[in-house]
């Protein structure tokens, strides 16, 4: 008997968390047309980020290739991080270069003065 009320109530859990989710809008990731895709390098060249089309990023730190991955989101010029280890951060993109973490970001490295 608590075997089939356990199992009851999992299942009208799951059905609840189901109907629940249907209304759930989640975010597309940017396509490979998007403004932002690409790498972000500081103009030291010791940071290098890629912002992936499928949403996800990867980082590379000095010789460290693949130091920090996630996924991110932008909405309009901000863009938030979530790192697959569990910590999260943010930036802006002003006049295409990108500001996070105390860092700034250039499309390919490439420094606009």
């Amino acid at each position: 008997m608590v075997i089939r009320q356990s199992l009851a109530a999992a299942l009208i859990t799951f059905a609840a968390a189901s109907a629940f989710a249907k209304d759930i809008k989640m975010p597309t990731p940017p396509d490979a047309t998007h403004p932002y895709i690409g790498m972000w390098i500081t103009a030291d060249g010791r940071i290098r980020q890629e912002l992936l089309p499928n949403g996800r990023y990867d980082e590379a730190r000095g010789t460290v290739k693949s130091a920090y991955q996630g996924r991110y989101e932008v909405r309009g010029r901000h863009i938030d991080y979530w790192d697959d280890t569990g910590f999260t951060a943010d930036g802006e993109f002003i006049d295409d270069v990108l500001h996070h973490g105390g860092m700034v970001f250039y499309r390919d490295g490439v420094r606009k003065d």
